[in-house]
C-alpha cells in the first residue's frame, strides 16, 4: 500500500511525493504548492501542531 501524504498547511491530501517540501527536527514536510511551503516556513510550530 501507497504511503499517503498531507499537506499540513491546507490539508490536501497528495498523491506523490512534491518538489516543495521542508526538512524539520529530521522529518520531511511535503506541500502542495510553493505557497504552502512558504506559509510553513514562516509559522512551523502553527502548522506541526495540527492533527488530521
Amino acid at each position: 500500500m501507497k504511503k499517503r501524504i498531507k499537506d499540513v498547511v491546507c490539508r490536501a491530501w497528495l498523491k506523490n511525493e512534491t518538489k516543495n517540501f521542508v526538512e524539520k527536527d529530521k522529518k520531511i514536510y511535503y506541500f502542495c504548492s510553493p505557497r504552502c511551503k512558504a506559509k510553513f516556513e514562516k509559522e512551523p510550530d502553527k502548522y506541526m501542531q495540527l492533527k488530521g
